[in-house]
């Protein structure tokens, strides 16, 4: 490939829309701009967003052509991403042809958070890997994800209740069966707020009837989850609602710039 020339082909780029340079290679590429439009149904039991967002994630992650390297901004890494990208298991996991590409794009984001230590932000990737391979009906590899994300979240710091409760709605839908009751009795142990054992009480129900399917959160919870990105979002005097957490990465996740 000729090389540009090094001061009018820099300053084209520069100026070229959508073009963004990799932290981590310094290739550059055009990667699609991506303006979120707040869900206007309610999310699902493990947060995956209520539409038109749902059936934008195609989108939430950028990745370099080059060099692999998947985030939601790749203008940005973690200083020991480039080790962990260059290493032997990054480049067997983002050349691994059996699985869909849009799939390991989530998986390779997950690793690069996996290896640089942040294990809850890895787990939440993986579950996206798990939605798009629901997407594709790869019920294999969803339930194997799904149980990947799982280890993640219990490997981190300890989990808050809406974290617990996606830990189990996880394990529901990979059909760990007692691994989810365990869950299910452990959090309930927790005496959590009324909001959490609505919700226990949807899953404890799916739990028992051996129902491994998409639920959402209007199913547990009074109307106002039905827009869970106004109602969830409040916080009262105990902190943040039940899913406040949870809407709070999504809203870190979408808010980096284009």
């Amino acid at each position: 490939m000729p090389t540009p020339d090094p001061v009018q082909g820099t300053e084209t780029r520069r100026h070229a829309p959508g073009m963004v340079a990799c932290a981590v290679c310094g290739t550059e590429s055009r990667q699609p701009a991506f303006r979120p439009i707040p869900p206007e149904q309610a999310p699902d039991l493990d947060m995956r967003p209520g539409e038109p967002l749902r059936g934008s994630i195609d989108r939430w992650l950028q990745q370099c052509p080059r060099c692999g390297y998947a985030a939601p901004d790749i203008r940005q890494a973690r200083p020991s991403a480039p080790r962990v990208v260059a290493a032997a298991p990054f480049r067997s996991l983002v050349g691994d042809a059996s699985i869909p590409p849009l799939c390991r794009r989530f998986l390779a984001w997950a690793h690069v958070l996996d290896e640089t230590g942040a294990m809850h932000e890895a787990a939440e990737a993986m579950l996206q890997a798990a939605w798009t391979a629901d997407d594709l009906n790869r019920p294999d590899l969803a339930q194997a994800w799904r149980m990947d994300a799982v280890a993640l979240w219990r490997a981190g710091p300890p989990l808050e209740a809406p974290q617990s409760l996606r830990v189990i709605d996880a394990l529901r839908r990979a059909e760990a069966w007692e691994a989810a009751e365990d869950a299910v009795s452990h959090l309930r142990a927790t005496q959590p707020d009324e909001d959490v054992r609505r919700v226990l009480v949807l899953e404890s129900r799916l739990i028992e009837a051996r129902d491994a399917g998409r639920h959402t959160v209007a199913s547990a919870l009074p109307p106002p989850a039905r827009r869970p990105h106004v109602s969830h979002h409040k916080v009262g005097a105990r902190g943040p609602g039940v899913f406040g957490v949870v809407f709070g990465w999504f809203r870190r996740l979408f808010g980096r710039k284009g």
